[in-house]
């Protein structure tokens, strides 16, 4: 063995364990470490270049997550059986690790850097996400790669009012609070999760209690890069390059200026002419070959000045670059039923923020597959979120849905999701679409509040309208000042220290993402952070509300309709019938669409159609196969002809059981042939006369609800003995078929007469 393995555990309680390996795989990667927790396994691995290029300002930091259908014994879906493009889960994963690894790196480090994390061996109990923070950071940790580590990255459930940290999937179940939470040692850094309308202490407490297992997690790391030497070991680089005389002259020229454009309150594209004609006026005074030659360090120079100009006049005035105070809320408008053709629509307008959301309604087919390596389920709640370049001005090609697409969408629908109906109460697949026309600060929670609003137009009976709102932060080390912002700008989020969204109703918060660009965020700065936004997010939600302050009464008319109903699992053979047949003649006859499924033993059955009526004949067809009426002898019945016989009709008494209509009950005058009466697939009316002694089966009259000719005698009963009218005994007795069964097959017969 050419190797050496170093391993570290972390304890989790309740008997289990983390276990953190190097040295064993991909040992040409810069850093490599496989996490593994019961039958789960990661393996992680960094690499980043040598070799940087002269106008690189930033890190090219990439994050991949991976999950392998083997690892969980499965096939991957399609034509080709091998992973593909990353599915949303594993954009979400990878988002949630590149927003806490990146504040991680020195701001002065621009090498390509990539971090890859893929699911080896999976567990059916144990959440890989929960793990891919503490994994990336470990590979990291063993590396020489500049980095301000380590960092972790755990989940934090509320379940039976206890806070457990990475729980198990089916634990996760009854949480009524999910969040991942990451951070180092000294700090947190990244939040993000959904909770059903928590306080904002609540919310803090689990944050704490994540804390205390993360500073766990990331002493672990320490000690495994200790014992493989590799602890507190970076590569030399020298990536930039400075002229400190041209730092002081743009600091001299350009501090005053850009302080003063800061306090004009200007718009958006107002704001950029003017610092670009500031910028452009200091240009001119350099001379052709320091425009040229300087032109990396000018532009992180003068990038300085000005952040640093918009952050001194919030510290110092309280003013922000649109004139506002730190806890004022931008301009609102709102609109709901904008779009005619659609079964709910909305917009939502704040400040230069823009979201246009429309509502589809749909049945069980409507709804989506998740076929993952390790969940197959269906949703029956989507939500879409576009951000074309045209909504910020922009011209650049469309190449497919953004990772920022999937996490914005995602967070929006956490947002809902607590506050839709129960199935009970709207059967839909819901699929809400917001298209960000104008973003200037925080498209995510335009889209949540445009996305109450289009739920409330298209009569969906929420339990509580939500609205969102982002929350900044500036802060000063030197002073120890900072301030709190509610609804930032694009540019506050972009010069600030943290970017927090928090949504919620009236009751509480239902959903969070926070992102820190410091260190030393205290837990006091967190809670009044959160205290402001719940202000925030009330004066939103009561502006919301003056377009449409409920729900409306009913879905739009052309919407379809859809009813739910729940029937007794046993029953649920019977509703499909042999080969599908019984629920395709319901659907066939009442012109509606049918699904149902077992959920825990009980049969849930979707019906739609494009009216009530319709809908009606379905609900009654199937709650008399599953809640069968009993059959009253003396009743009057209708039901649709189910076959045709020599000696008669079966039809449809109840759904699910069929009674004998003899050829003579048809009428009271003779008739020689069933179909002069009957057609198959009509509607008779009957009434029911009686039951077989022997068989059970029920036996109709056509004749019995039609006036009796006129002189009409009844004929008596004849004996079996009786030599009268050979056509009438043959009535009496029943087709020729009918008696040779009765008797049974020929050969039986001569079997017996044998044996006597």
């Amino acid at each position: 063995m050419n190797y050496t393995v170093h391993n570290q555990t972390i304890d989790l309680g309740n008997g289990r364990e983390i276990t953190l390996e190097t040295g064993k795989l991909a040992k040409q990667a810069h850093g490599s470490v496989v996490v593994r927790c019961g039958d789960t396994m990661l393996l992680a691995t960094a690499v980043s270049s040598h070799e940087v290029r002269d106008d690189m300002d930033f890190l090219p930091l990439t994050v991949d997550y991976r999950e392998k259908y083997a690892a969980a014994g499965r096939f991957p879906g399609g034509f080709f059986k091998r992973e593909a493009r990353p599915s949303d889960t594993e954009v979400l994963v990878m988002r949630l690790v590149d927003r806490a690894l990146r504040p991680t790196f020195p701001s002065d480090y621009h090498a390509g850097t990539q971090v890859m994390i893929q699911l080896m061996s999976a567990d059916a109990e144990v959440l890989p996400d929960s793990l891919a923070g503490l994994a990336a950071s470990a590979c990291l940790a063993v590396s020489d790669i500049p980095f301000d580590g380590p960092i972790s990255e755990v989940r934090v459930a509320r379940i039976d009012g206890a806070f457990v940290i990475n729980p198990h999937r089916t634990e996760l179940e009854s949480a009524d609070m999910d969040m991942m939470v990451a951070g180092s040692m000294d700090s947190i850094v990244m939040v993000e999760g959904e909770m059903a309308e928590v306080s904002e202490d609540e919310m803090v407490d689990a944050i704490e209690a994540a804390h205390k297992a993360i500073q766990a997690q990331c002493e672990a790391q320490i000690a495994l890069a200790k014992s493989t030497g590799h602890y507190g070991v970076q590569r030399e680089y020298s990536h930039e390059n400075h002229d400190e005389d041209l730092r002081s002259r743009v600091n001299e020229a350009l501090t005053d200026p850009f302080y003063k454009a800061a306090q004009e309150g200007k718009s958006k594209e107002e704001r950029k002419a003017s610092f670009k004609s500031i910028k452009d006026s200091f240009m001119e005074t350099l001379s052709d070959e320091e425009r040229s030659e300087k032109a990396f360090m000018l532009r992180q120079y003068i990038s300085a000045v000005q952040k640093k100009a918009i952050r001194d006049l919030l510290l110092n005035e309280d003013t922000r670059l649109d004139g506002r105070k730190p806890t004022d809320i931008r301009s609102i408008w709102t609109e709901v039923d904008y779009l005619p053709g659609t079964h709910g629509s909305s917009i939502f307008t704040r400040g230069e923020t823009q979201s246009l959301t429309t509502l589809t309604l749909g049945t069980k087919l409507d709804e989506q597959l998740i076929d993952g390596a390790l969940v197959r389920k269906t949703e029956k709640f989507l939500l879409h979120y576009n951000f074309p370049p045209f909504s910020t001005g922009e011209e650049r090609p469309l190449r497919g849905t953004s990772r920022r697409e999937v996490g914005h969408g995602n967070l929006a629908l956490r947002a809902l999701k607590p506050i839709l109906p129960d199935v009970e109460d709207c059967p839909y697949t819901i699929r809400l679409v917001s298209e960000i026309l104008e973003s200037n600060g925080s498209s995510s929670m335009a889209t949540v509040c445009a996305g109450t609003l289009a739920l409330m137009d298209g009569g969906i009976p929420i339990k509580a309208p939500v609205s969102g709102i982002a929350m900044g932060l500036i802060t000063d080390k030197d002073s120890g000042k900072y301030v709190v912002l509610s609804d930032i700008l694009g540019d506050e989020d972009h010069l600030g220290d943290m970017d927090f969204k928090v949504t919620g109703t009236e009751k509480g918060i239902t959903a969070c993402q926070m992102d820190i660009k410091i260190k030393g965020l205290s837990f006091q700065q967190l809670r009044e952070a959160l205290e402001q936004a719940r202000e925030g997010r009330h004066h939103i939600r009561r502006e919301m509300l003056h377009s449409l302050p409920e729900p409306r009464a009913d879905y739009k008319d052309h919407a379809p309709r859809i009813v739910a109903l729940q029937v007794p699992g046993e029953s649920i053979g019977p509703i499909i019938g042999p080969g599908g047949k019984i629920i395709q003649e319901i659907q066939a006859d009442t012109e509606t669409v049918i699904s149902i499924e077992d959920v825990d033993g009980k049969g849930i059955v979707e019906i739609s159609a494009s009216n009530k009526s319709a809908i009606e004949a379905a609900v009654a067809k199937i709650k008399a196969i599953a809640f069968p009426p009993t059959v009253e002898i003396g009743e009057e019945y209708e039901g649709k002809v189910k076959s045709i016989m020599p000696y008669g009709a079966f039809v449809e008494v109840i759904p699910g059981q069929d009674g004998l209509l003899h050829v003579s009950e048809l009428d009271w005058k003779r008739v020689d042939r069933v179909e002069d009466i009957l057609k198959e697939g009509e509607v008779v009316k009957f009434k029911v006369v009686g039951r077989d002694d022997k068989t059970g089966k029920i036996k109709l009259s056509r004749k019995a609800l039609l006036p009796k000719p006129e002189g009409y005698v009844e004929r008596p009963e004849r004996s079996r003995g009786d030599r009268g009218d050979r056509g009438d005994r043959g009535r009496d007795r029943g087709p020729r078929s009918d008696r040779g069964r009765d008797r049974g097959p020929r050969g039986d017969q001569q079997s017996s007469s044998d044996s006597e």
